[in-house]
């Protein structure tokens, strides 16, 4: 039901655009396009976790048309990386979700810090939902560099897909609408799709302990101390596509997303069992908790008096 929702979502809002035509009313396809490109972008991350086929074939199908053809995003490349940080989440060597290309994590990646990650390091959490504008292109070319790679998997398919998109979503998008019009199509509706990738992820990790080698944590532990989970009913649950019980997702990662609400009250109750701390919040604590965290890592470098530790 979800994906046929969402595919007709999508083929509706580009049947939209194209009868608008020259309109201003384009802005608002671009914020309806923006939602339905998220909630796409959802239903590739349970394919690449064998949420909705039993073998890895039609997985792998699925998720090729949905990621690199419907939102121009390379799905094995991400696929890849988004398992990295299931198997280390919020570890500072090997997730690469906490890695500091721009944001940075700890006041040990402050110390590292150079460039512009030390300069937005500073004041990061006022400059947390403006980079979020770029999320989305910063994930178009990330797939585009990963498979230029020779040692890319299923290269010339994936790329042949990516391509075959961006020519179809720019010449659309360019044919209807004149060049400024066009320009202006393309910032909001890629800036609301980063917005809305950033704003449903970081509730699940950010602000949560980061971990370091030596941490040594079994598999329970790892995956529960460093997830959070968002409450809120079914709104909550349609807008961050189920992701909002992040812990029951990474202790059951291939568990299909609607029957995670249904494992949350027997996971919570068992971790209460074991002494384990099972953090659940409401959306806006769980970005006021993140945005505090980034703040004092920066700290150090707003205060002369103190230097960051390593």
């Amino acid at each position: 039901m979800r994906t046929s929702i969402v595919a007709v979502l999508y083929v509706g809002g580009w049947a939209l655009f194209a009868w608008l035509g020259d309109s201003w009313w384009q802005l608002l396809v671009a914020v309806a396009l923006a939602v339905v490109f998220t909630q796409l972008g959802f239903l590739a991350h349970d394919l690449g976790h064998r949420q909705v086929f039993r073998t890895r074939r039609p997985s792998d199908i699925a998720g090729l048309i949905i990621g690199n053809f419907g939102v121009g995003l390379g799905w094995g490349w991400w696929t890849t990386k988004h398992n990295r940080h299931h198997a280390n989440p919020n570890h500072e060597d090997h997730d690469p979700d906490v890695s500091p290309a721009v944001i940075v994590w700890s006041e040990d990646q402050v110390a590292r810090s150079s460039g512009l990650p030390r300069f937005i390091s500073k004041y990061q959490a006022f400059w947390f939902f403006p980079l979020l504008t770029l999320e989305a292109w910063h994930l178009h070319i990330a797939s585009f560099k990963a498979l230029l790679q020779p040692t890319a998997k299923r290269r010339g398919l994936e790329l042949t897909l990516l391509v075959t998109h961006f020519v179809l979503y720019f010449g659309l998008v360019f044919a209807v609408l004149p060049f400024g019009k066009a320009l202006l199509f393309l910032a909001v509706h890629q800036g609301l799709f980063g917005i809305y990738l950033g704003c449903s992820f970081a509730p699940n990790h950010k602000g949560m302990p980061i971990l370091t080698k030596e941490d040594e944590l079994d598999f329970l532990r790892k995956q529960v101390l460093t997830s959070r989970n968002v409450h809120g009913g079914l709104l909550t649950d349609v807008a961050l596509g189920q992701l909002n019980y992040q812990i029951e997702h990474h202790l059951f990662p291939n568990m299909p997303a609607p029957n995670l609400r249904r494992a949350q009250p027997i996971v919570e109750r068992y971790c209460q069992e074991i002494g384990v701390d099972y953090l659940q919040t409401g959306l806006v604590t769980s970005y006021g908790q993140a945005l505090r965290h980034l703040h004092e890592v920066g700290a150090a470098l707003r205060e002369p008096t103190r230097e960051p530790t390593r």
